[in-house]
């Protein structure tokens, strides 16, 4: 007997639930409450909207779709899964487990067509809009009568939670003021939390706040498939503005004596609740994860019908690749990010030899390499010449105008942070952002997930010490080095000078292994002793920067605390005690490198002092547990930094004195184990 279109749909959003729950069960851990309750929402997405192409997962012109509430990740395998992506049967069974494809929240895998690593809720609302704004920026550079366009949307699935989260506001608010209107938000409001309904905490009219943004806001029965459809066509065929779809859902639907129960949010439904389950949705007698085939039709007909498009802009593409041969490398270039052959130069010539605050040697870099590389593409949170932008030579990225190269992002640190890992996914871009050191707490849940995915986003982090003064201790860092050094695959460079930091800037601007934290200081730094024009080699971490053939000591230091080392060191040589001192730009790739090189840099048995203006915790690493530190203990205070310097023991002669009586209280090198 022939089965009738909706049939199939009934059943395939019913192996949608089905899927997920014996995903979750099989675990014996998992979220089955939102996936159970937004399968109608995602099936009428994926089957009636959703541009993308499982053969081309890929594809420059796709929609992207992000979970922002990573909590249902079992339903973004169903749906890639009965989409035809890599996701196989087994890899559902393997939800959770060691070394699986399917961990228990969503992590980046492109190939599979999962575009991000999300988890932390509202993470995946704030990257959108870096995605929206990056295809809104290829759209607009690259169109021409040839070109086929791009018409790609970003579709974000959230949550209650999702929209509790302060960053939602932050990327809400940008996105609106960005006038970024390819970007659809579902919000799947079941008014369930893990600890019961939202009404223990979260009243607010959600659709009320973003109108206020300046969002077109719909609401529906996100039960009714009919009704789903038609609100997402007025949306998307609605005013230039982003879209909020509220689809207000049930939690658990279809669970019999479960539905709205907050306890299935994150637990297992239990054998008795899902057979109940497929008896509530009809689904067939089979054994577990036994998919009818009739389950995968409506999403091989999407398919079917994309490939069509596909094709057809593929062809248009190539087409235009052949007509407009000039304009296709410079699209080439975007994603192959090319520099020019002679970037060292570049750089160096712009620092030159000047006694000047990082912070402006960054600013002399960013504005000589910005005009040769458009896919470098940022901006500041409100501190754009604080943090050394070269605001001269910057073009402005804004609602209508999307051809320049750097964001006003306005006092929006978390969204800002989010917003550079979108850019950054979409391969396109290299993002930098920037704002104080001491800030970088606003941006510690982005830039943990830009080191997961190993995004090459870089951040700049200027007031980088106590050193900056006035302001006082609120903005004076002090631990935030130590936290940043511990966060796996961030590279965190603290350039001495401006050599120093052209080098650090040319190895960020190579680097694709993972973010990069580039820290700035306000206060100016001197011209160190260099015995070479060359770019110091930054690559490995540490390089010897004054030497004697028999040192006393081996002076490590970073940042502005080289050229305090060197004075010290002069001073201490007049005293008869030669010290070595060495640049440390960065303790993780020196670290990273072989003892051989380390051993050349801090020659065994040789005692370490270690110089930094901030707290010690993690320098046992270079100067050993014997070794010396000087640095800060407990915070800072609100005065001139010349002041702070006489205060905290660090000028030149207090540190050469403290080193002296340091390695006078030390046993004679023939006593050392």
């Amino acid at each position: 007997m022939a089965v009738s279109p909706l049939d199939r749909d009934d059943m395939a959003v019913a192996a949608l639930r089905v899927l997920s729950a014996q995903q979750v069960e099989q675990a014996r851990s998992g979220h089955p409450g939102m996936p159970l309750g937004a399968a109608d929402v995602a099936f009428v997405l994926w089957t009636r909207f959703l541009r993308h192409m499982p053969d081309d997962p890929q594809w420059i012109a796709r929609d992207r779709f992000i979970l922002s509430a990573g909590h249902a990740s079992a339903l973004l395998y169903s749906l890639l899964h009965l989409s035809g992506y890599g996701l196989d049967m087994d890899d559902l069974i393997r939800f959770r487990q060691l070394g699986s494809r399917t961990p228990g929240h969503p992590e980046h895998a492109p190939e599979l067509g999962i575009e991000m690593t999300t988890g932390p809720l509202g993470q995946g609302l704030g990257a959108s809009v870096g995605m929206a704004l990056g295809l809104k920026i290829l759209e607009e550079r690259f169109r021409s009568p040839a070109f086929p366009g791009l018409g790609s949307r970003v579709f974000v699935l959230a949550s209650d939670g999702d929209m509790m989260e302060g960053i939602s506001s932050e990327a809400g608010s940008l996105a609106a003021h960005l006038g970024l209107d390819n970007l659809v938000v579902i919000y799947d409001s079941n008014r369930v939390t893990i600890d019961g309904s939202t009404e223990l905490s979260f009243t607010e009219d959600v659709g009320q706040r973003f109108r206020a943004f300046g969002w077109h806001v719909t609401t529906v029965n996100g039960q009714d498939r009919p009704a789903i459809e038609s609100a997402l066509h007025d949306a998307l065929d609605g005013p230039g503005v982003p879209k909020l779809l509220i689809a207000e859902t049930v939690l658990a639907k279809h669970v019999p004596g479960g539905e709205g129960d907050h306890r299935l949010h994150g637990s297992p439904l239990g054998p008795q609740r899902l057979d109940g389950l497929k008896r509530a949705v009809g689904w067939p007698e089979t054994k577990p994860f036994s998919i009818p085939e009739i389950a995968y039709e409506p999403f091989m007909a999407r398919v079917g019908i994309v490939r069509e498009e596909y094709d057809s802009w593929r062809s248009r593409y190539e087409s235009w690749r052949s007509a407009e041969p000039d304009r296709a490398a410079e699209l080439d270039a975007m994603f192959t990010q090319a520099m020019p052959e002679n970037l060292d130069t570049l750089v160096a010539q712009a620092v030159g030899q000047k006694e000047q605050a990082t912070r402006l040697h960054s600013a002399a870099v960013l504005g000589v390499v910005m005009p040769t590389m458009p896919w470098l593409v940022g901006g500041s949170a409100d501190l754009t010449e604080s943090n050394g932008l070269p605001k001269e030579h910057l073009t402005r990225l804004c609602k209508g105008s999307y051809t320049g190269q750097t964001v006003h992002f306005g006092i929006r640190e978390h969204a800002m942070a989010a917003a550079a890992n979108g850019l950054a996914l979409l391969g396109a871009f290299r993002p930098f952002i920037a704002t104080f050191l001491t800030f970088s707490d606003y941006l510690r849940p982005s830039m943990r997930l830009a080191a997961l995915m190993k995004l090459p986003v870089i951040y700049l982090f200027s007031h980088d010490s106590i050193f900056l003064g006035e302001d006082g201790p609120t903005h004076q860092p002090v631990e935030h080095l130590a936290s940043l050094r511990a966060l796996p695959n961030l590279t965190v460079m603290r350039p001495a000078d401006g050599p120093e930091v052209a080098a650090s800037w040319a190895w960020a601007l190579r680097s694709r292994s993972g973010p990069i934290a580039i820290i700035l200081s306000r206060q100016r730094v001197p011209v160190l002793p260099r015995a070479s024009t060359a770019l110091p080699s930054v690559e490995r971490g540490a390089y010897v920067l004054v030497d004697h053939p028999e040192p006393a000591a081996v002076v490590v230091a970073t940042g502005s605390e080289v050229g305090l080392a060197v004075a010290a060191a002069e001073i201490a040589q007049r005293h008869g005690v030669s010290l070595r001192v060495v640049s440390m730009p960065s303790m993780e790739l020196f670290m990273g490198q072989g003892s051989p090189y380390r051993d050349t840099v801090l020659p065994p048995r040789c005692p370490v002092v270690g110089i930094e203006a901030a707290g010690g915790f993690g320098w046992e690493r270079i100067t050993g547990k014997e070794g010396l530190f000087i640095g800060v203990i407990g915070f800072g205070a609100s005065a001139p930094a010349d002041l702070l310097r006489k205060a905290y023991g660090l000028d030149p002669e207090p540190v050469a004195r403290q080193i002296m009586n340091w390695l006078s209280s030390q046993p004679d090198k023939e006593d050392l184990p």
